[in-house]
């Protein structure tokens, strides 16, 4: 089982990346418009930089969903293959089924 402390840090920045998801879209798209003066786009550029840096979308840690572990994750199960394979031999994940020969 992981730290509270560190999943509930990155549920704390899953909030704010939603929050500031907008504002951080509108400002990167005002520094990529090569149309726009580069005095225009500088200023945008110093806002994304005043803006907290647990917005980045690339500060999100993918963790399990029931243990919290953060490596060896599955994205599409949302799950750790140590959790997958204790779920999975107790019958709980349908489709899975422990092999033995």
């Amino acid at each position: 089982m992981a730290k509270t402390s560190a999943v509930e840090k990155n549920k704390r920045r899953r909030k704010t990346v939603a929050h500031q998801a907008g504002k951080r879209a509108e400002l990167k798209a005002i520094i990529m418009n090569q149309s726009l003066s580069i005095e225009e786009r500088f200023k945008a550029t110093l806002k994304l930089a005043e803006m907290p840096r647990d917005g980045s979308k690339t500060r999100i840690r993918n963790r399990c969903e029931v243990t919290g572990r953060p490596r060896a994750f599955y994205r599409k199960l949302k799950m750790s293959r140590i959790a997958l394979r204790e779920l999975g031999n107790s019958g709980k994940v349908p489709g899975i089924v422990k092999s033995s020969w």
